[in-house]
C-alpha cells in the first residue's frame, strides 16, 4: 500500500520552517529531504526519521519501527507530526548530524 499525496503534502507543509523540504516519490512511498539531505521517509502514510545520536538525544525515548521489509529501524514520529515546532527541531538536529557525516565528492 502506497502513501497518499495528501500525507506527503501535509508533512512537507509541517516541516517547511526547518528548511527547504522536498518529498520525492519513490516506489509508491516518499523520501524526505531537507536542504538536499535525505533524512526520512513516508511509508504507508507513517512518518519515519533516520536514527541519529542527535535525534535520539532530542526525543529521549524514541518510538522505533521498520518502514519497509528488510529495512533497519527508524524513529517513528507520525504521532508527533502535528507538533510542527517539535518536529522541525528534530529534523534540524537530524539533518545537521547527517550533513556532517557526508563525505565530500571527489572531483575527476
Amino acid at each position: 500500500m502506497g502513501s497518499k499525496q495528501q500525507t506527503a503534502d501535509f508533512v512537507v507543509d509541517q516541516l517547511t520552517p526547518a528548511g527547504e523540504i522536498r518529498a520525492k516519490k519513490m516506489f509508491g512511498e516518499y523520501g524526505l529531504y531537507c536542504n538536499g539531505v535525505f533524512f526520512g521517509m513516508i511509508c504507508d502514510d507513517r512518518v519515519f526519521v533516520k536514527p541519529t545520536a542527535a535525534g535520539r538525544q532530542f526525543i529521549g525515548s524514541p518510538s522505533e519501527a521498520i518502514p519497509y521489509p528488510n529495512a533497519r529501524a527508524h524513529f517513528l514520529i507520525d504521532d508527533q507530526i502535528d507538533n510542527g515546532p517539535w518536529v522541525c527541531d528534530l529534523v534540524r538536529a537530524t539533518v545537521q548530524e547527517l550533513a556532517s557525516q557526508t563525505k565530500p565528492k571527489r572531483k575527476k
